[in-house]
Parts: C-alpha cells; structure tokens; sequence
C-alpha cells in the first residue's frame, strides 16, 4: 500500500486499529479525480453521441470511414498510455502528466466545431484521445496509491461512477442545446461543440489548483517498460484483455444503429439527433448507478467472477443488437450496455492493480491501456469494414463470437488475485 494522506489514515484507523473493509472510506485524492473525471466526461460526452451523426449526416462520411477515425483515435492515442505510465513511475510524480493529458483534451473542444471535414475530425480526435492517453495511467496509480488495498474495488468504481455521472450530465445538456437550437439546423451541432469547452476548463482547474500529489518512493529498482517484472497472472489478464478488446469497437457504431431503427421506424431526421443524446444518457445513468456497487462486489466474491458476468452480457447485447428491428429493443440493449460497463470498468483496473506489483503500478496500467487501445484500433477498423460489406448484423456478431471465445479464456487461464 502506497503513502496516504494524514487525513485517509485518521479516517480509516482508530484506536483500537484497522477498520473493516466495509468501513474504509474513501480518501481525498480519489474524491477529486472523481469530480475531474465528472467534468471532463461531461465535455466529451457532449460532443461523443453527437459525433457519429454529425460525420454521417453533415460531412457524408461511411461506417468505413467512422470505424477508421476512431479506431486510430482511441488505438493510436492509448499506446501513450504505456508511455506515460512508466515516466510517472521512473519520475515518481503523476500530477503533471494528469494535468497535461485533461488540459491538451480541453482545448480541442472548440476545434470540433470549426471542422468541415472527416479528416479533420480524425486530426481533433487523435490529439483529443492523446490527451487520455497521458493522464489514464498515471491517474489510475494515483487512485491505486492514495487507497487501501482491500478497497480498491470501491475506489474504482467510485471513479468510474463519477466519469459517468457526467457521461449523464453531458448528452443531457447536449439535448438541450440540440432542442432548443433546432431552427439552427446543422449549425447547432457546432454550437454544442462550442459549448463542451467550459466543463472541460472546469476540470483542468480543479487539478491544478485542487489536486495535491503525494510523493511515491520506491526501493526496487525500476525495470523499464518490459513484462518481465509481471507475474504470469498480469500475462494472462492481458491475452484475455487483447482478444476481448478485438471484438469490442466504437461505441459509435451502437449509435449508427440506433440512428438506423430510429428512422426505419419512421422518426423525422429532425429528431434523430435530439434523441440519440438520450438513449445515449440512458446508457450512462445505468452505468453510474452499477458502477460504484459492482466494485464492491468484486471486492467481496472477486474480480474474475464479476468480469466473467461483464464478458457474458456482451456478447448477449451484441447478438441482441444484431438482430434488433425495434426503438424499444434498442433503448433495451442500451440500458443493458451500460450494466456491461458497470460490471467491467472499475473492475478490470482494480484486477490490474492487484495483479501489479506497488513499484510498477503506473507501467502496469499503461501497458494494459495499451493492449487495449492497439486491439480496440483494429476492433473499429475491422467492425467498419465488415458493416460496409456485409451488413451492421456480421460485425456485431463478430463481436459477440469474440466476447464469448474471451469469457472461456478468461475462465480458463485468469487467476483470482489474494486479497490481502
């Protein structure tokens, strides 16, 4: 366990010792990353449902295209996970990296609304994933340090809840915008862009005038970024992670679906986009209210009993969406998406950080976000493809064949880590 702040210690000892695990409170560090991650999901998600519709309806793009742009986005910019991992652990310092990774996503807001191109928006969605890429790693070490270990599942899902609460806040003020503009035609999606800044500023603010860094030390020496210092179980979580992740493309292809139902059932195109930030808000609401208690089920009966449900739902929600035809299915599956989500997040990065060793957590996490952010690039792009040749129900069911050949890797070969 990594040095605490006086005031966690106090909080979490008496007199008479220890608390039990179910008295352990959360420490002040993760409080304010929680309410960073709030803001700045609020700024992203503003923008994230709207996106895909925008590159279809206002710049004609394809699912080719879409799959493209976010495929390099979310895979190219999650390699600098890893790299930004192991210079938090070889500094010892993480607060500069997390703030330069949630200032440089800030200030790409305003551009999203000056693009008038597919090509552009790659450009502002890499540099804006880039942003991700640095502060992920060195941010989920830092919750790991400034927390208790028997409650890492709950600080992760509390951090996870957090980020989407304000996955709520935003498609529900992007709606808004979008209802109340609707005689701006397609400027209003650039309007809603324009507006995603002030969030994302607020969260910048908080981690630099809020957000106080507790000093890390470390007696084993640091052995670069190799999996060398890893046990077998960190191995076989990443194999399992990497197969996953193949099947596991863009959300925005959820959201081309649900625009396609949508308008097969007859919705005006004038609706679409006022609806897909609410069924995208409904996603989010239940994946915040899962969140924070799926970790303290992992917490309780283990984190590969929990993923294991989590990969299970996925490949169930995916065979669903490829052969969904109704409005109600689809609000159905979104909702059932966002139990997945839950299940999963939090608890796949506390897994991590019990499967990692203290000196290494920050190259820990970066070497996963990796693994997941080179599959999730070829996820995209091969889901893009297969839904431009073959049909929206051949990739999802690619998708779901992948989830499931997953689920028995990961029953087969993970191990559940001791908790001490």
């Amino acid at each position: 366990m990594g040095d605490r702040e006086e005031e966690e210690e106090a909080e979490e000892k008496g007199e008479g010792g220890e608390r039990s695990v179910s008295d352990k409170k959360l420490g002040r560090t993760v409080k304010v990353l929680g309410l960073v991650s709030l803001f700045t999901d609020a700024s992203s998600e503003m923008i994230y449902p709207l996106l895909p519709i925008f590159l279809s309806s206002v710049l004609g793009a394809g699912a080719a295209t879409i799959g493209v742009i976010e495929g390099v986005a979310e895979g190219t910019a999650s390699v600098l996970k890893g790299f930004s991992g192991y210079i938090s652990d070889r500094l010892h310092k993480r607060k500069a990296l997390i703030l330069a990774g949630y200032g440089l996503s800030a200030l790409t807001k305003p551009f999203f609304a000056a693009a008038g191109a597919a090509w552009q928006v790659l450009v502002i969605r890499f540099v804006d994933r880039a942003g991700k890429g640095i502060r992920t790693a060195p941010r989920d070490a830092m919750i790991a340090e400034s927390t208790d270990k028997a409650i890492w599942g709950k600080a992760y899902g509390f951090h996870r809840a957090m980020d989407t609460l304000g996955a709520i806040v935003g498609p529900g003020m992007a709606f808004l915008l979008m209802w109340a503009l609707s005689g701006q035609g397609d400027d209003r999606y650039r309007w809603v862009f324009l507006a995603a800044f002030i969030p994302g500023l607020v969260a910048v603010c908080l981690i630099f005038f809020v957000l106080k860094e507790q000093p890390f030390k470390s007696r084993v020496r640091f052995p670069g970024i190799r999996l060398s210092g890893f046990d077998r179980g960190y191995k076989m979580l990443l194999m399992v992670v990497a197969v996953f992740t193949l099947g596991n493309s863009s959300d925005a292809f959820l959201l081309l679906k649900a625009q396609d139902i949508f308008e097969q059932a007859g919705i005006s195109g004038a609706m679409v986009p006022v609806l897909i930030p609410l069924i995208w808000l409904t996603f989010n609401v239940v994946y915040s209210a899962v969140s924070m208690p799926a970790g303290i089920l992992s917490d309780r009966i283990g984190r590969k009993e929990t993923l294991l449900i989590g990969f299970f739902l996925y490949s169930l929600i995916y065979l669903g969406f490829a052969f969904a035809g109704s409005t109600l299915v689809v609000w159905l599956l979104m909702a059932a998406y966002g139990v997945f989500y839950g299940l999963t997040e939090g608890v796949m990065k506390a897994y991590v950080a019990d499967l990692s060793p203290q000196e290494m957590k920050g190259t820990a996490f970066g070497v996963y976000h990796a693994t997941d952010g080179i599959s999730r690039l070829l996820a995209s792009i091969i889901f893009g493809v297969l839904w431009q040749l073959y049909g929206a129900a051949a990739a999802f069911l690619f998708g779901a064949g992948l989830a499931m050949i997953a689920t028995f890797l990961l029953w087969s070969f993970c191990e559940e880590p001791r908790q001490t």
